[in-house]
């Protein structure tokens, strides 16, 4: 079993005790999917290194940008799942190599009862997670697409610790549910305000771009 040291960090002892028994641990590759909409949920990720994107489908196979997950956290919307036997309605994508360990939905209802811990994580995941869907209603709502595009790049940053943005204007279009055309003339007018860089593939975002 990989070194789950550092999960005692927000678990008791005993509960990460028993996720070494139970838990299935496994490597994703960058680029894989590893929840697709319509699958049937019965094991919930928890992450343990690297960045998970979670997005939604509309018919026609367009795709939007809901959040992220990161090292330590886990995706409300497979907890629901679990507990309620749905079908999932997102996807996630691993941004880079992940590392998780996938833990049995049937035992979310004991762990709430027997460890304050996860009934805590579990709490805090759910209110993490609604916020930012209501940030990213708020965005689609009330915001021009060159403020959305901006607060996708700062959240990219943020996740990532990095100033330098791995994707290429199509990839953003798709998370942004537009054309790589209007994403592409945004990203030329924030790099002749002199806010970013653009190289093929990536986006370095100087120290100008954060004051905006």
């Amino acid at each position: 079993m990989h070194d789950l040291s550092n999960l005692e960090q927000i678990f008791e002892k005993a509960l990460v005790d028993q996720i070494r028994q139970v838990g299935n641990y496994r490597k994703i590759e960058a680029g894989a999917h590893i929840i697709e909409p319509g699958q049937v949920l019965d094991q919930i990720p928890l992450v343990l290194s690297g960045l998970i994107k979670v997005s939604r489908m509309d018919d026609e196979g367009r795709e939007i940008f809901l959040y992220y997950v990161n090292s330590q956290e886990s995706c409300a919307m497979t907890f629901t799942c679990c507990m309620e036997h749905h079908e999932s309605e997102i996807r996630a994508t691993a941004e880079d190599e992940v590392e998780l360990i996938l833990l049995p939905g049937y035992l979310m209802d004991e762990w709430m009862i027997k460890y304050p811990s996860w009934k805590k994580f579990v709490m805090s995941t759910i209110h993490l997670r609604f916020n930012e869907l209501l940030k990213t209603l708020d965005q689609i709502a009330f915001q021009k697409l060159d403020e959305r595009l901006i607060h996708f790049l700062l959240d990219k940053s943020k996740a990532t610790h990095s100033t330098l943005i791995n994707l290429s204007h199509e990839q953003i279009a798709q998370d942004l549910a537009t054309s790589r055309v209007v994403i592409s003339r945004l990203l030329k007018k924030l790099e002749n305000d002199q806010k970013i860089l653009l190289y093929r593939n990536q986006i370095k975002l100087l120290q100008a771009f954060f004051a905006i």
